[in-house]
């Protein structure tokens, strides 16, 4: 007789699946709030994923060459959050789990980019997720068509549910997606049939791989509770030339003793009674968030097995002769001498003093910027001639090489803001897209998750106001300047003339952890900066552009287009014996970034304050107090050349002058 101890336990995909399962609906349960059916119905797919294909190492979360995983279906966090406490990932610890939607833990109800390691982006607005992995993917050809196979050579899978699908962006996406070819990249739908109101039958009929095939997607349909099936359907969709579509036909809250299938495990615990029978029916006996020590060893081998493609792909990077260049940018720092070109060009513009519109000056802050800062990809909503985004002599970014630096998004703004934010997410890219203001509408969920995430992409948002003229108030933005400032973290800046212009752009790069709104103008307005300064004055947020000539009585604020106006009712005012300053505003959230003693020098109080800027008051109170006065906008717009507009809502150097005149 051997007296060797027997074989350890070793153990079955399906153990490991249950996993995900038990631990899904224990921290859904703990937390009493949560959505534990997706993560049970999803774990075998998530299994298969995870131990066979995804590429990743759980001890180096940020491994630029790792395969990006994305769950657009946020809600069903708990399936992510328990695959980086299995494999490993350090800050993915049991008390992490435990403390689930719980103040100051790393896992939230929806994933966050920035709270959790492993997790790319933050998900739960539904169909946001599909789009950013766009933007992963996109960016990943990018950087590999620069960099090398050798150093850039990994795929993006998704998560989605028909939640993800409903949603107007996701054919933005999909159809992006299939123009460009991604062949890297691969949607897991769960297609469970079941949305929180009940069956997906109640609203919705689309054929979905009808639809993804016409968009030049290459579409399988499975089993998504087969293992064998799920092995070969992600086998398959590593082999095509296409983005790949695999629906995976599920039972939401998998597993779960007489719950399964029931749209009631979308967003509520199981209950103490029910997850008791569930574990009954897995043959689970251990505790609440523990683990069998077969299945926790068969997890963390899957955390550690790609160790070995890091380390090789390190040694890779150490030996290439863009090692250097390639680790700057996927740390997202600038390279030396960025701004040089911006700053030669300010320092001649103080001199020529040129006339043009700001969406043009934009233009020629790109022209200095984007041969210095490879990051910059550009595009446009198709809008390119009006927005000014594009740099003469630019690549398009296109199959199959997409070396290219300019992408033609097509009328899809939406889905154009979410795939920037996927490229900024990947890292190696710095992005800006253009579109009319007005437009920001279609565009403000992703730009809102930008900010919520903190990363530097920017929005180019020409035709800024009523000065856009015989388009009419569809088009002419009113309220977007005061919209746009009430999201936290998003710099909006509108410049003045052409040296504001380049400084916002600079600005804009600069701020690592912040994404950016250009507001531009349509018409032209006469340079105002005409002496030479020492520093970014925009960088101040609001600045004294001119000073009275004695003590103040009057100051005045203004931005873009209108500070012009603010300049010449400023001359009439001081012709008449009244001493008075202004104030160019071009980012309210700079100057709140200010310490109290600037911001209380710039305001000046004690005087009478008046701001104009061709929008509404909202956010101006700030400036001018419950006392000024404020000429801009308090309605729609209307069909007519700029100028008439602007005298026909009183919006003119003698309208400023009149509000002070009252006040004095």
């Amino acid at each position: 007789m051997s007296n060797s101890s027997p074989a350890p336990e070793k153990a079955s995909h399906k153990q490991m699946a249950d996993a995900i399962r038990v631990l899904s609906m224990d921290g859904v349960e703990k937390a009493r709030s949560g959505h534990p059916g997706m993560p049970m119905g999803m774990a075998d797919v998530a299994t298969v994923l995870f131990s066979k294909f995804l590429k990743f190492d759980a001890s180096q979360p940020n491994w630029a060459d790792r395969d990006r995983f994305i769950l657009s279906a946020g809600h069903g966090s708990m399936l992510i959050y328990s695959l980086l406490h299995l494999t490993g990932y350090a800050a993915a610890t049991r008390a992490e789990l435990e403390n689930f939607r719980q103040w100051g833990s790393k896992t939230a109800g929806h994933p966050e980019y920035g709270h959790m390691p492993g997790v790319e982006t933050t998900t739960g607005p539904l169909g946001q997720g599909l789009a950013n992995s766009v933007g992963f993917a996109m960016a990943e050809r990018h950087m590999a068509a620069r960099f090398g196979d050798d150093l850039v050579d990994h795929r993006t899978w998704v998560i989605a549910g028909d939640g993800c699908l409903m949603e107007g962006v996701s054919q933005e996406a999909i159809a992006l997606a299939g123009r460009y070819k991604l062949n890297k990249l691969t949607v897991l739908w769960d297609d469970n049939s079941i949305t929180i109101d009940g069956a997906v039958a109640l609203s919705d009929a689309t054929d979905q791989q009808a639809r993804f095939k016409a968009c030049g997607w290459a579409v399988k349909t499975i089993d998504g509770h087969d293992m064998g099936e799920i092995k070969k359907a992600l086998a398959w969709a590593t082999k095509q030339s296409k983005p790949t579509l695999i629906a995976c036909r599920t039972k939401i809250g998998r597993g779960a003793a007489t719950m399964e299938g029931s749209h009631k495990t979308h967003g509520a615990a199981l209950g103490a009674t029910e997850i008791e029978a569930t574990r009954k029916a897995l043959h689970w006996t251990a505790a609440p968030f523990e683990v069998p020590e077969a299945i926790s060893k068969a997890w963390l081998k899957v955390g550690r097995h790609g160790a070995k493609h890091r380390k090789a792909w390190e040694a890779s990077l150490a030996a290439s002769p863009k090692a250097a260049e390639f680790t700057r940018a996927m740390a997202g720092d600038l390279p030396a001498g960025a701004f040089d070109a911006l700053e030669s060009a300010i320092a001649g513009l103080v001199e020529s003093q040129p006339a043009q519109a700001t969406r043009q000056s934009s233009g020629a802050a790109l022209d200095q910027l984007f041969g210095a800062v490879p990051e910059l990809i550009g595009g446009s909503a198709d809008l390119t001639g009006s927005n000014n985004t594009f740099v003469k002599g630019t690549a398009i970014l296109d199959a199959p090489d997409y070396d290219g630096r300019y992408v033609n998004w097509g009328i899809r703004e939406h889905g154009m803001a979410s795939a920037m934010n996927g490229m900024a997410l990947h890292g190696g890219v710095i992005p800006y897209g253009g579109t009319f203001m007005v437009f920001s509408d279609y565009s403000r969920p992703a730009i809102r998750l930008a900010a919520l995430m903190g990363i530097r992409v920017v929005h180019v948002l020409t035709h800024d106001s009523i000065g856009l003229g015989e388009d009419g108030p569809t088009h002419q933005p009113v309220e977007h300047l005061a919209a746009l400032r009430a999201i936290p973290n998003l710099l909006v800046f509108r410049p003045a003339d052409t040296i504001e212009a380049m400084e916002c752009w600079k600005l804009a790069l600069e701020h690592r952890t912040a994404p950016s709104a250009l507001a531009l103008s349509r018409q032209k307005t006469p340079a105002v900066r005409t002496v030479a300064a020492s520093e970014n004055l925009s960088g101040r947020g609001a600045y004294e552009i001119k000073a009275a000539s004695s003590e103040a009585r009057v100051t005045l604020f203004g931005t873009g287009t209108e500070l012009a106006l603010a300049l010449a009712a400023a001359e009439t005012l001081e012709a008449e014996g009244t001493p008075t300053r202004v104030v160019s505003v071009p980012c309210f959230e700079l100057f709140e970034q200010q310490d109290a003693k600037y911001q209380a020098s710039v305001i000046g109080r004690g005087t009478v304050r008046v701001a104009v800027e061709a929008g509404i008051k909202q956010g101006w109170e700030r400036f001018i107090g419950e006392d000024g006065a404020f000429i801009g906008m308090a309605s729609f717009g209307a069909s007519a050349p700029a100028e008439v507009l602007y005298e026909k809502f009183g919006i003119t150097a003698d309208a400023v002058v009149a509000a002070v005149q009252a006040r004095l």
